[in-house]
């Protein structure tokens, strides 16, 4: 089971105040540990949204809206992708990585969908795009 951790943004991260050498050389053992056991698929820190950008999308039209962004609570500050045999098993790693910031914080857990969750909808076809595609992404990397 494929699933994305993400870690929820604080006022701090939104404000753009960087991480202790502490917590980096602990994110990084912590990093370390996911990459030995073959959990850790990817995983990136993100710029506060006062640096990104939201497309909205109604009736057929697309506006742009520029960070900052309202809430904190509600942001993404980064995010991993795993490869774990269950949600149990994504919880054990949850629980032994380090607080990613100081005083209250959150990490959420979603699994992905997989092919076989959208049923007869992903047709023979739209399967063998998305292995092609699969494979054309892990051939750049």
């Amino acid at each position: 089971m494929r699933c994305m951790v993400m870690v929820r943004a604080t006022a701090e991260s939104e404000a753009g105040v960087m991480p202790s050498q502490q917590l980096l050389e602990q994110m990084t053992a912590f990093n370390e540990e996911l990459v030995k056991a073959g959990v850790m698929l990817a995983g990136e820190g993100l710029k506060p949204s006062s640096q990104g950008k939201r497309m909205y999308f109604a009736d057929g039209r697309r506006r742009v809206v520029d960070g900052p962004f309202a809430e904190a609570k509600e942001l993404i500050a980064g995010f991993w992708l795993w490869q774990v045999r269950s949600m149990d098993e994504a919880l054990e790693w949850a629980r032994r990585c380090p607080a990613p910031f100081e005083g209250e914080c959150a990490i959420e857990i979603r699994p992905l969908f997989e092919a076989d969750d959208f049923g007869e909808a992903m047709t023979p076809e739209l399967r063998a795009a998305e292995d092609r595609m699969r494979g054309e992404i892990a051939g750049r990397a």
